[in-house]
Order: structure tokens, then sequence, then C-alpha cells
């Protein structure tokens, strides 16, 4: 007689599963190799595992069904092969799922006013018209709090979901979580690296962000746990490296970019920021002192291949704004209003840029 792929199926059809009551072929175990070369029957029955236990047992009731209703005479014992199903891949949930772009603001060292730049520079973007959100990810030294003169502030919880989730302290049209909301600002943070990861996930996750256009990182200083913690649990957009001409800044804003750049992280480097470029007294607007040296940053951007955001100089109202709680980018028409405001619109260029030239950045995987 004629052998056709139905009939197999058909017969196969009697073989039930004994752990899930159902036909082999309804559950989907009979795989799309079916051979038939003559009175030759060959075909492979899919596992979830390859020493699952039940593989001998229904191998010999396939060869049965297939005696008892295609043929006794059907070569059929010796060619049912076992394959293992292939694992699905898993279903990537974004974890910020209302957030367009995600910008880190980092720094190969501390005191180069990486948290200065940060702060104003999401105040620029939000006077610019953007949704800006600003996650305080300097667990031991928060500053976020004092940049804004939200010390006292303390954020509360609200029901999403079924979910407690923190409702995002908002000033000058920027939302803020900070570790710096949640402990008493005279207290010493004393945690191990565990404890301040945990933080940050936290605040990442347990954070009610809401639709934003830009969710700037305020880093810690150097390259750390808490660094490897963020790119293990969002994906970011690109970085920017914040540093000040003088040769020791530099040397560790090399050590920042090549962080971003290595192989197992790959964050795109949309740029370097020279702060502290220039001195220019309030009463002499026009004048430029090379306190630190001229244009580290920008031969260290030609050097490494990367654009130079912005150079932004010390004048008084910066420091005055940081510890008053009003950002001197509030101020557009002062020299460095003007000078916050360019390099937000330069940090929107380049973030278009690379959204239209590359695919988004993928979570760093954990290898054990």
């Amino acid at each position: 007689m004629e052998y056709y792929p139905n009939l197999i199926l058909d017969a196969l059809k009697h073989v039930v599963h004994p752990g899930k009551g159902k036909d082999i072929v309804s559950l989907g175990m009979v795989e799309d190799d079916l051979r038939i070369d003559g009175k030759r029957i060959s075909f492979s029955l899919l596992f979830d595992r390859a020493n699952d236990p039940l593989v001998g047992s229904l191998k010999k009731a396939c060869v049965k069904a297939i005696h008892s209703y295609v043929d006794e005479e059907a070569e059929i014992e010796g060619n049912i092969y076992v394959k293992v199903k292939p694992k699905p891949k898993p279903v990537e949930t974004k974890v910020l799922p209302g957030v367009k772009n995600v910008i880190a603001v980092a720094s190969g060292k501390g005191g180069v006013g990486k948290s200065t730049i940060t702060s104003n520079l999401a105040v620029a973007l939000a006077k610019a018209g953007y949704s800006v959100g600003l996650l305080d990810a300097d667990i031991f030294g928060p500053s976020v709090p004092i940049m804004f003169q939200t010390e006292d502030a303390r954020p509360v919880l609200e029901k999403v979901d079924g979910k407690d989730r923190i409702i995002p302290v908002e000033k000058y049209g920027v939302k803020m979580l900070s570790i710096g909301y949640f402990v008493n600002p005279d207290d010493a943070l004393i945690w191990r690296g565990a404890m301040a990861t945990n933080a940050i996930k936290q605040l990442i996750n347990d954070g009610n962000w809401g639709e934003l256009d830009y969710l700037l990182l305020d880093l810690p200083p150097g390259t750390s746990d808490i660094h490897l913690t963020l790119v293990q649990s969002i994906s970011i957009t690109g970085a920017v490296v914040v540093t000040t001409p003088q040769n020791v800044a530099l040397a560790d804003a090399v050590k920042g970019i090549s962080m971003f750049k290595s192989k197992n992280i790959n964050v795109p480097v949309l740029g370097l920021i020279e702060n502290m470029a220039w001195f220019t007294p309030a009463e002499l607007p026009e004048n430029k002192y090379y306190i630190f040296g001229k244009d580290g940053g920008k031969t260290l951007a030609n050097k490494l291949q990367v654009p130079l955001l912005g150079q932004i100089p010390i004048v008084q109202s910066i420091r005055e704004g940081g510890d008053s709680g009003e950002p001197a980018a509030l101020n557009e028409a002062s020299i460095i209003g003007i000078a916050f405001a360019d390099l937000a619109q330069k940090v929107v260029e380049r973030v278009e840029h690379r959204n239209a030239s590359i695919p988004e950045t993928k979570i760093v995987e954990i290898k054990k």
C-alpha cells in the first residue's frame, strides 16, 4: 500500500502523552521532518530536554501505532529521532516604557562639576520644552536635593496596577529621584556594594516617571558597581562625560569614555563636556581667564574622536545657584544660561543623530 503524511499523522494521534493527557500531534511534538521512502518512515519527536524519561516509551508507542493503523510491514523502528525544543526567546520588557531617551552623565573623577552640569542641563532641556527626569545615581554623595533646594521633600507612594510606585519630586519642570530624599542628610551612608546597587534598582524600577523625553542619570565619579548595575538594568541611549581642562581630569575622562566604549558595555558616547573652561568675572563678561588650562577638553575630544558638546565657563552664578537651589540655567539671558541652552541643543542633536543611525542600546547581560 502507498503511505502518505496524513495517514502517518492520523496514526500518531493515537499516541497520548501520559503526563499531559493529549496526543503527541496536538501537543506539537511531531517535528515537521516526516519522510516517506517506500515502506520506510522517519520523523523526529520534540522534547523539552534530551533526557526526558518518556522518550523510550513514547517512541515504542509510535512504532506500535504505525504498525496498528498504517501497516504492520512499515519500516519505522530505529527511524524515530529525538530533538530538543528550542527555548523561546524571553520577551524584552522595557524597564522604563514611557522614557524615550536615557542619558548617563559621568566623570572620570570627582570635583569636575558633574552634578552641577547634570542639574543645569536638565533645567535647560525643560526650558526648551522637553519633559525631563533626573535620577541621582550618586548613592554615596547625593547632591540633587541641594541643587534644587528640595532636601526636605519626601516622595510619596501611589498604587499603579497593584504595585507601589514612587512619585518623583518635581521642580522647575524636572522630575527627580534621589537617595537623598530617603535618608537624613546629616547621616553618612555606610553601605556595602550590594545595598547601594539595590537602592539604585529600586529607584529605577519603582519610580513612576511617566512619559519623558529625557531621563538624565547623574552617575557617581569614576567607574563602580553602580555603573554596571545601570547598564545591566536599563537601556542607556548614550553617555556624556564631564571633564575640566587640566591634565589630571583629562586622564580620568579617558577612562570614563573607555568604560562606555568597551566591548562588554558598548554604550554610545554622545560627547564630552568641558566644565570650568575659563573664568569670566561678572563685571567683565568679555574677559576669559584660563585658570585650569586652555582647550584641554577640546583637544581630548579631537584626540578620541568624540564631539565636544560644550565649554562651560566658571561664573559666580553657578556656585550661587547650586547653593541656593536655583540652577543658573534658569536665567536664560545670562552668560551661563546661554551656555547651558546651547549645551542642551547640542545634546538633543546628538541624541537624534544617534537614534537615526544605530539601533537601541542593548541591556548588558550578566554573565556568571
